[in-house]
């Protein structure tokens, strides 16, 4: 079963922490998380972008000369392709990027690179993740005390106020709640500083089975079914078995 050390923000570790082996041993192929990192990209596209036809660009539809005798190229329109300012063939419209992406597959993703990150020591567990303020210098001398550098995930509630305030004016740290971890963020970042309480939201919500499955029968449903199948069964009627006598007139 993994394990992680819980640290206060003096760097002294005060407990460990017994993880989910379903959720931070979890092993899956980088095709996996390839597939969930470009899914991700292309929902942050917005498509708004947009070229004008020749049948949407200003000009007239007025013929400029006429087709023979000039000597010049036949010409039927100024908002021609072939001219300046006109018409733009096959050029992009708005459309929308978004793929299709399974919850189970983007979850597998999640814990493949949280299980790739708690191996490697980047995730910093920490039992109350609360500056002394909400300046800026107070949360970065939280993370020197800590040892981190580089690009940091800062993984809490969304009610740690000091927190969001003191990382939001740092380009290179990004606040999320626990529920809100992705992918991307995960691989864009070197070190992961997670609260206690926000790590065991995630194990959580990683570990909880999907919905729109089959449901399962409550037990004793099952229980009523396996029954009936092993009761035997009633004649059809009630005298079945008795002999059938005979009718009147008949020999």
């Amino acid at each position: 079963m993994p394990q992680v050390e819980v640290k206060n923000i003096n760097n002294q570790v005060v407990e460990t922490l017994e993880l989910k082996s379903e959720v931070f041993d979890y092993e899956a192929s980088e095709t996996l998380v390839w597939e969930a990192v470009n899914a991700y990209r292309a929902a942050q596209r917005k498509g708004t972008h947009s070229t004008k036809s020749r049948a949407e660009v200003r000009g007239s539809g007025h013929k400029l000369w006429r087709q023979k005798g000039t000597g010049r190229a036949r010409i039927g329109s100024i908002r021609s392709p072939l001219w300046r300012k006109g018409g733009t063939v096959h050029g992009p419209k708005p459309r929308d990027y978004t793929q299709a992406f399974p919850k189970r597959k983007k979850r597998g993703a999640v814990k493949a690179v949280l299980s790739d990150r708690l191996r490697q020591g980047r995730i910093v567990v920490i039992d109350v993740l609360k500056p002394d303020s909400h300046r800026t210098k107070d949360f970065i001398k939280l993370c020197r005390g800590l040892g981190l550098e580089g690009k940091i995930l800062a993984v809490d509630d969304r009610s740690n106020r000091d927190l969001y305030l003191g990382s939001r004016n740092l380009p290179r740290v990004k606040m999320v709640p626990s529920l809100g971890v992705n992918v991307y963020d995960l691989l864009d970042h070197h070190h992961i500083l997670i609260s206690k309480s926000a790590l065991l939201d995630l194990q959580e919500m990683l570990s909880r089975p999907i919905r729109g499955g089959r449901k399962a029968e409550p037990e004793s449903a099952q229980q009523e079914s396996a029954e009936a199948s092993a009761a035997p069964s009633a004649p059809e009627s009630a005298g079945a078995d008795e002999p059938t006598q005979p009718q009147e007139g008949s020999e």
